[in-house]
């Protein structure tokens, strides 16, 4: 499958939500989950033009995202998302190794991950390691486990 890559724009806003909310959803959450996380899954037109977020399209439809954050050298995968028929055709590892190669050209030497726990098997496999766990921004007492990789 052809993927063509490109920054995000303003009028994408509601389609990254919605992805990252179906992505979410994959895993099983329930509804009241989903909607208490919505807020952080939820991105502002004018976010697309002063964050780094990075469209994935296939046949001119969104199949995935990601979020780069902070300043060099230590960066952060904000979000790394996949549409859910998209899940387990190697699409995820095409996202991945595009966001890494964008975090090494924008000079960092390495990057921060708060994982959805569901997520955290394949971050590890992509060569990330855990460093300990973060508090969720949206429900108390849940932490997310927290992960690093170092570009080389």
């Amino acid at each position: 499958m052809d993927l063509v890559f490109r920054a995000a724009v303003a009028d994408d806003a509601d389609a990254l939500g919605d992805l990252a909310i179906r992505s979410k959803a994959h895993w099983g959450y329930d509804q009241e989950f989903l909607d208490r996380v919505r807020g952080e899954l939820t991105f502002a037109p004018e976010a697309t033009s002063t964050r780094r977020i990075t469209v994935a399209e296939a046949d001119d439809a969104m199949i995935g995202f990601y979020r780069l954050d902070g300043d060099p050298p230590a960066g952060e995968l904000g979000n790394l998302w996949l549409d859910p028929a998209s899940i387990g055709a190697g699409l995820g590892r095409r996202l991945w190794r595009h966001a890494v190669g964008a975090a090494r050209d924008a000079g960092f030497t390495s990057l921060r991950i708060e994982a959805d726990p569901y997520a955290e098997g394949f971050y590890l496999a992509m060569g990330t390691v855990r460093i300990g766990v973060a508090p969720s921004g949206s429900i108390p007492g849940r932490v997310l486990p927290l992960l690093r990789y170092e570009l080389s």
